[in-house]
């Protein structure tokens, strides 16, 4: 299996890290390929890629063709390469708010797979969404799913629809997170504890919820009431939060970048 990747910007060179030092690529090299000189001149450097330079010297011999360019360049990529694909590569694109409809016209072809990476995946802990044309196999779509498990994991979705919810929120969730943790972070400098100390405090804080919740089958809600007791410090907090009605608000910011990737998408027809 040859496979390819178009575009070593962040997301892209995260997703060839991963694959090309995982089994799943019989002991070949990934392939690898961006337009600019800077970025290849330093991918020449790592002996997991096999760089390119001409896109026509990749492109042809790939089975799976990731992609990976920002949107905007996605017209002039397609238009390079249209020529070179065939209908039975398998295009996986990592693009956001590209359709897979604007892909198969775009190329040509009808074997997509669209995904919505996250941030997380640099270092292995990200969840990709995924979603498939009709025209990819069963068998194909578990050899994209491994390739896209060497980050983290990864979700089937039953259509499109589904990805842009997932932009909302595993795409740009980990900026929610990182919004509260500096919230904290502010709360604590103002209590007075060093900024070391307040970083031990903070992030150790949310690594030790987040352990707790992965590791048993109790709902956020439960652990929450372990947490708090009746006219407590905890339960002060919790009461703040409902009355400044935070949950609504998160919740409304995660409809809003849902709302938002749904109109880059419309805006890329």
């Amino acid at each position: 299996m040859k496979v390819l990747m178009i575009g070593a910007g962040n997301m892209g060179y995260t997703y060839a890290e991963g694959m090309a030092k995982s089994q799943y690529l019989n002991r070949r090299k990934l392939m690898i390929y961006d337009k600019s000189a800077e970025v290849t001149m330093r991918l020449k450097k790592d002996s997991n890629f096999e760089v390119f330079e001409n896109l026509k010297d990749c492109v042809t011999i790939a089975d799976i063709i990731f992609v990976a360019v920002k949107p905007y360049h996605k017209d002039e990529l397609f238009d390079n390469i249209k020529r070179m694909v065939r209908n039975e590569q398998l295009v996986v694109s990592l693009m956001a708010g590209v359709t897979i409809q604007q892909i198969q016209n775009g190329l040509g072809l009808e074997k997509v797979v669209r995904t919505m990476p996250n941030l997380p995946a640099k270092i292995g802990k990200g969840v990709t969404s995924f979603t498939a044309s009709s025209a990819v196999s069963r068998i194909e779509l578990v050899m994209v799913r491994n390739l896209l498990d060497t980050t983290g994991e990864s979700i089937h979705v039953s259509d499109e629809s589904f990805i842009d919810k997932s932009t909302g929120i595993s795409g740009s969730g980990p900026a929610y997170v990182f919004y509260f943790m500096q919230s904290m972070l502010e709360a604590a400098q103002k209590m007075g504890f060093s900024d070391n100390d307040s970083k031990v405090l903070v992030s150790n804080t949310f690594q030790g919820a987040i352990d707790l919740f992965n590791q048993s089958d109790l709902s956020p809600d439960t652990w929450m009431k372990r947490v708090a007791s009746k006219g407590g410090t905890t339960q002060a907090a919790l009461d703040s939060m409902e009355e400044n009605n935070v949950k609504e608000l998160i919740k409304e910011a995660a409809f809003k970048a849902f709302n938002r990737a749904v109109e880059l998408g419309d805006s890329n027809n």
